[in-house]
């Protein structure tokens, strides 16, 4: 019986921290202003290397699969 009041009380323990450890980090979050969150979205999108621009696909690699609507399309069309 003594066991399982020590775990009870470990598991209540256990979800308390948590929850503070959570209150914490969410009132760090919202310390930020809109204005500030937008400014580092502004930095990181900046910082952010370009894309590269995809090669266009051959007439054989759309035709490759055997689901795609495209690929049916076009063998339709032989």
């Amino acid at each position: 019986m003594r066991l399982w009041k020590l775990l009870g009380l470990a598991g209540l323990a256990g979800v308390t921290a948590g929850g503070v450890v959570l209150a914490r980090n969410e009132r760090q979050r919202r310390a930020y202003t809109p204005d500030d969150v937008r400014a580092r979205l502004h930095e990181r999108a900046a910082a952010a290397p370009e894309p590269p621009e995809p090669a266009p696909a051959t007439a054989g690699e759309l035709t490759a699969g055997r689901r795609h609507r495209l690929a049916r399309v076009l063998r339709r069309r032989r």
